[in-house]
């Protein structure tokens, strides 16, 4: 990232977690600015997630997996600019999506998303993140569970949307 963010002449800024974390980018899966992946294939529900929470929602397909539920998993790095094509593409094929992110959920990740699919393509929608609430302190898994960030609530949240997507 550091080495894209580098030659960019545009602001970057780079955000990173404390606790150790899967490492999701490869060769076959390099960072780009601006560049969405589909970490996981699925036809009816969309996970788009970013950093740490992207882990969260590939844990999360799993568990819907074991529902009957296949979801697909949309790993954003970079919020701005944001890869329009990839995500309509996928929310296209599922028509119903969850965002994930780690950070306050205004303004971010879920704002970026939710601003695009109201004028490109209208569908279910439900935002993961923090609430306009102060830090706490303990440990990564202690602070995801308290403010639903865990896959757990990345779950709850795809049955939620489905339900409306089929209503």
């Amino acid at each position: 990232m550091t080495l894209a963010m580098a030659v960019d002449p545009r602001p970057n800024y780079l955000r990173l977690a404390r606790e150790a974390v899967p490492i999701l980018t490869s060769t076959q899966t390099p960072f780009e600015i601006g560049k969405a992946y589909v970490y996981r294939e699925g036809s009816d529900v969309t996970l788009i997630a970013t950093g740490t929470m992207t882990y969260h929602a590939l844990l999360a397909a799993e568990k819907l997996a074991k529902d009957g539920i296949s979801a697909e998993v949309v790993h954003v790095p970079t919020v701005k600019p944001l890869d329009d094509e990839t995500i309509l593409a996928s929310v296209k094929r599922t028509g119903c999506v969850v965002t994930a992110e780690e950070g306050q959920i205004a303004g971010g990740l879920g704002s970026a998303i939710a601003e695009l699919l109201s004028e490109e393509l209208p569908v279910p929608i439900k935002r993961i993140g923090v609430k306009d609430k102060f830090g706490q302190s303990g440990t990564p898994a202690e602070l995801f569970r308290h403010y639903g960030l865990d896959e757990a609530h990345i779950t709850m949240a795809a049955h939620e949307v489905m339900g409306k997507r089929q209503a």
